[in-house]
């Protein structure tokens, strides 16, 4: 297997862990009860901000041990540079990450103007952010298993 192989399984694993634990741990903060709209939107605010500061804290230092670990099981460095293959994957990656997010923000603006709570609306822009990422890792697996 391949570094970029390797550093897409990281990657998808990683960012399931980061999203399903930070979900785990602010289910009990939910506010119960009937919520006006500033508590609601004061939460999801949070939710929103805080789930993407600690992803990326926690993708730089899984990506800081993953580099170490690579470097200490396979004596070998990491590639320093990137070749035409690596540009062109990364960018379909990226476009179908983009195209997932897109279609997560057209369905939760969707549901505003189909009068849902807007609870409803930050769910889907939440999720849609966590099926972006994981479709950017897979897309970038898949390439590099099955070529381009």
């Amino acid at each position: 297997m391949t570094y970029q192989e390797k550093k897409s399984i990281v990657s998808l694993i990683s960012a399931i862990l980061i999203f399903g634990s930070f979900c785990l741990y602010m289910y009990p903060h939910y506010p119960q009860g009937g919520l006006d709209a500033t508590e609601t939107y004061r939460f999801w605010g949070s939710f929103v901000l805080i789930l993407t500061l600690v992803s990326i804290v926690a993708h730089i230092i899984i990506s800081i041990i993953f580099n170490i670990v690579f470097r200490i099981t396979t004596n070998e460095k990491k590639p320093s540079f990137e070749d035409e293959l690596d540009k062109l994957i990364a960018l379909k990656a990226n476009r179908n990450s983009f195209f997932m997010f897109i279609i997560g923000f057209l369905l939760a603006m969707g549901s505003l103007v189909i009068s849902q709570p807007s609870q409803l609306m930050f769910l889907i822009l939440i999720t849609s952010g966590f099926v972006s990422d994981v479709t950017g890792s897979v897309t970038k697996l898949y390439h590099y298993r099955k070529g381009v």
